[in-house]
């Protein structure tokens, strides 16, 4: 591909009140400013119209699901992205429903195209998550990397600007799940263009 930056889109997965995901978010879109590889689109799912319930359409009419008008610049921004990085925290040890809505309200524009994540909640890290994420992706044609970033206790780690009070440690997860994104989303990338994807083949 040519050298041109791909593009990186930061998904804040959580848009209840009071949400730490925005801090993490910030935290996680600066680390990908400093990598220097991407284009970086954060992404906050509060500031977009996602209903709960999808409308009845059979699996061959999926890639062309009829969606709100208030979606339509987060189905843009989605379909732009090269690889998207998913910030989620840890509901009831699963991902909250506004990101699975969010996700199942898409189907193309995940495919074959890879996915990162960072994680924090006050036990797993948003590992629990994270595990059921890998699984929902992957029946997506998506491909998600090994690598991930992990915030447990999240409150005791971060200052209250929004800081992190030892970062070495995750700056350099950051960079290592940044480079296995970037590699991925190279090949893909050309993959897409040289020939494009469909599912079931």
């Amino acid at each position: 591909m040519s050298n041109e930056r791909l593009n990186l889109a930061v998904l804040v997965g959580s848009v209840r009140d009071g949400r730490f995901g925005p801090v993490v978010a910030n935290w996680f879109t600066e680390q990908a400013g400093r990598h220097g590889e991407f284009a970086v689109d954060l992404i906050d799912l509060a500031d977009f119209d996602i209903p709960l319930e999808l409308p009845s359409v059979s699996p061959a009419m999926q890639p062309d699901l009829p969606r709100p008008a208030g979606m339509a610049e987060l189905t843009r921004r989605l379909r732009a992205a090269d690889a998207v990085v998913v910030v989620t925290p840890d509901y009831n040890r699963s991902f909250p429903a506004a990101l699975k809505a969010a996700i199942d309200w898409h189907y193309t524009e995940w495919q074959a195209k890879p996915i990162g994540f960072v994680g924090y909640s006050g036990a797993s890290g948003g590992l629990l998550a994270i595990e059921q994420l890998r699984q929902v992706f992957n029946e997506l044609h998506a491909h998600t990397v090994r690598e991930y970033v992990s915030f447990p206790r999240y409150y005791l780690l971060f200052s209250p600007d929004g800081t992190l009070v030892a970062p070495e440690e995750p700056e350099g997860s950051a960079k290592v799940l940044l480079d296995q994104l970037h590699w991925w989303a190279a090949v893909l990338h050309d993959a897409r263009r040289d020939r494009p994807y469909v599912a079931g083949r």
